[in-house]
């Protein structure tokens, strides 16, 4: 399927930088959006974003900015892609700042695609780095750490180091000292402080929709500790050395039938992209959104549901003793009604989730693990959906620690460590532990706002 651009002005890049660690943990998290929410004090328009799949990280740049976190993930949506992607991330913005993901040269390991590292959206945006180092346990080894991040790439430039968890006055002068040589500005020094760790869970950060009020104040606060420790002057001066590039326009859904789409949301399923979202409105859906825990009943004249990821197990009790609320959706699946379900709508799908009874529209079960399930996946459609033919391709990724049983069979998949089968489709139903982002694929939001249109003729 071929789509064109609109006859409009190549959009391009302006003020940039990317806010890489030296490994998970190491802080990136506290400093991107510390530095977000700093330079929006400044009363500034910056633009969020996120290299790679993650949900929960943007929610709290969404939180610190004021506008959506979007994501650059060059596996998901091919490198040619990135750059629209980011252009769509800054519009209109004074400033955009990246949060990378993992290490700076982490990546997906995969051979025969790209690494959807940070060091390669870094390279792709031709942006600037700032290096985050956690300098707990060093001193004057923090040299060769800046001087082999520094040196690998040079299509890596490393404009600034931010060195976290510093442990007094002292330690911050021999830090200074041993990077003096090597001409990388120190752009930050963050002292060791539980204050600055946020909690976590199973996934990374608790995710924003289930403490918003409390995470705006942290947010706050973490505001003036990056103004109190680190030179956003600086920071904002090595954003606009960054040259200014012509970059495609995004792509967009063309527009087709008028029809509403139930999302669900809440603390129990606060994982969409912004980007998948839009274009399904693009589409033309009216999107509206509905909490599974509280909400006794679908949104009215409804055509499709769409129930995307998150924590339904912290939920799993709520989501069961909802029973009117699944009755609605077993009618509504029984009925015909379009369902796309990723991850954790999978499991609110299921027949029960831990012991919870849920909205059996599937025959499986769900439960927790010790096990992680990560990585990006290679898919194959095996039966005729919504979302295409049999033997039509996608490209998403898996992050979760529950099973479901029996997986299902419906798509092949393979990745990294293997290949196997998993998920739920029929006619009217896509469910699976597969997460897409449609940035590069916007036909997929078309096919499903035509899907809906097609089946359901609710009156107006």
């Amino acid at each position: 399927m071929t789509y064109e651009y609109d006859a409009v002005p190549m959009p391009s890049l302006g003020p940039r930088a990317v806010i890489a660690g030296t490994h998970s943990g190491a802080g990136k998290t506290t400093v991107a959006t510390g530095l977000m929410a700093a330079l929006r004090r400044r009363e500034l328009v910056v633009g969020p974003a996120k290299v790679g799949p993650d949900f929960i990280d943007p929610g709290y740049h969404a939180l610190a900015t004021g506008r959506p976190g979007r994501n650059l993930d060059p596996w998901m949506c091919g490198v040619d892609a990135i750059g629209p992607l980011a252009w769509r991330a800054g519009e209109g913005c004074d400033v955009t700042v990246v949060e990378g993901v993992m290490g700076l040269f982490d990546g997906s390991a995969d051979p025969n695609g790209p690494s959807a590292s940070t060091a390669e959206v870094a390279s792709l945006l031709r942006a600037p780095v700032i290096l985050v180092v956690d300098a707990s346990s060093m001193s004057g080894s923090v040299a060769a750490v800046v001087h082999g991040y520094g040196s690998l790439d040079p299509n890596v430039r490393i404009g600034g180091v931010v060195l976290n968890r510093v442990g007094s006055d002292s330690h911050e002068s021999m830090l200074r000292e041993a990077l003096r040589p090597l001409d990388v500005p120190v752009l930050g020094c963050l002292r060791r402080d539980p204050a600055l760790e946020w909690g976590e869970r199973h996934l990374g950060l608790v995710p924003v929709a289930e403490h918003g009020s409390a995470v705006r104040e942290s947010i706050g606060r973490l505001a003036s500790v990056i103004e109190a420790s680190c030179d956003v002057d600086g920071v904002l001066a090595l954003a606009r050395s960054a040259p200014r590039i012509t970059v495609e326009q995004p792509l967009q859904a063309r527009l087709g039938a008028r029809v509403r789409i139930a999302i669900a949301a809440g603390p129990a399923f606060s994982f969409q992209y912004p980007d998948n979202m839009e274009l399904l409105a693009q589409a033309g859906a009216e999107l509206v959104p509905f909490d599974p825990c509280i909400e006794a009943a679908l949104p009215e004249a409804i055509d499709a549901i769409y129930a995307g990821g998150g924590f339904p197990e912290v939920f799993a009790s709520e989501l069961a003793q909802n029973a009117p609320m699944l009755d609605a959706v077993r009618q509504r699946a029984a009925t015909g009604t379009h369902i796309w379900a990723e991850c954790g709508g999978l499991l609110w799908l299921a027949r029960s989730l831990d012991g919870n009874p849920m909205a059996s529209v599937i025959a499986a079960d769900g439960g927790m693990t010790d096990r992680l399930t990560l990585g990006y996946r290679r898919a194959q459609l095996r039966v005729d959906s919504f979302l295409g033919p049999a033997g039509a391709e996608l490209r998403g990724h898996e992050f979760h620690y529950s099973a479901l049983l029996p997986a299902g069979d419906a798509i092949d998949w393979s990745g990294r460590a293997g290949s196997g089968r998993f998920g739920f489709v029929t006619p009217s139903l896509v469910a699976s532990y597969l997460h897409l982002h449609l940035g590069a694929t916007p036909e997929l939001a078309e096919r499903f706002v035509a899907a809906a249109a097609a089946t359901v003729p609710l009156p107006r």
